[in-house]
């Protein structure tokens, strides 16, 4: 196709309707929900109803908000740092499996579980990177009909604010490891 001839867009216009796209805001009479969250720290998150989750991740489903530790295992011992040694209830553990690749035990999902109805999508923050998740993990969550997002935790903590605003709390989840977690022994 040959360029145009002229950029010439005709005369200016004087109608007094025009748009201002500065202005424009979709969402302004949209409550933002009760467990958006403000800021992602090292050790946790603040929430915008002034609650703060410290040395936990965060687990958002229902428009309610949960301490989330999956890195704790069954056969794990919490507490173990009063014992002079670095213990599952640090912010350090295992998430990844040989291939390097995110894996959650079941357990660490049970809430998705026990909630009804499900939500349409849980965001994974998998904390300060991307990390892909295990074959394994997946099949889990779609089995129970949830689809899944996965991104670092600062990028899933948006996108959880704005879905969650857009469609509702019930309809989206979010499970987020804090940007400080450090893959451990």
């Amino acid at each position: 196709m040959p360029p145009p001839k002229t950029t010439d867009r005709g005369p200016k216009s004087n109608e007094d309707t025009q748009t201002d796209f500065a202005e424009l805001d979709v969402l302004r009479n949209t409550a933002p929900p009760a467990t958006a969250i403000n800021n992602c720290t090292e050790d946790g998150f603040a929430l915008n109803n002034d609650m703060k989750i410290h040395g936990s991740g965060l687990f958002l489903v229902g428009g309610e908000a949960f301490r989330w530790r999956p890195w704790l295992r069954a056969d794990g011992k919490e507490g173990t740092v009063a014992e002079g040694r670095v213990g599952e209830d640090a912010l350090t553990g295992r998430l990844l499996n040989a291939k390097r690749l995110w894996d959650v035990p079941k357990e660490a999902w049970g809430l998705l579980d026990l909630v009804w109805p499900k939500p349409d999508l849980l965001i994974i923050g998998t904390g300060p990177r991307v990390v892909p998740i295990s074959p394994e993990v997946r099949r889990y969550l779609n089995d129970l009909g949830i689809r899944l997002e996965i991104q670092d935790t600062r990028n899933a903590a948006a996108q959880f604010n704005l879905l969650a605003t857009e469609r509702g709390a019930t309809q989206v989840a979010a499970a987020l490891i804090p940007i400080g977690w450090k893959e451990g022994r």
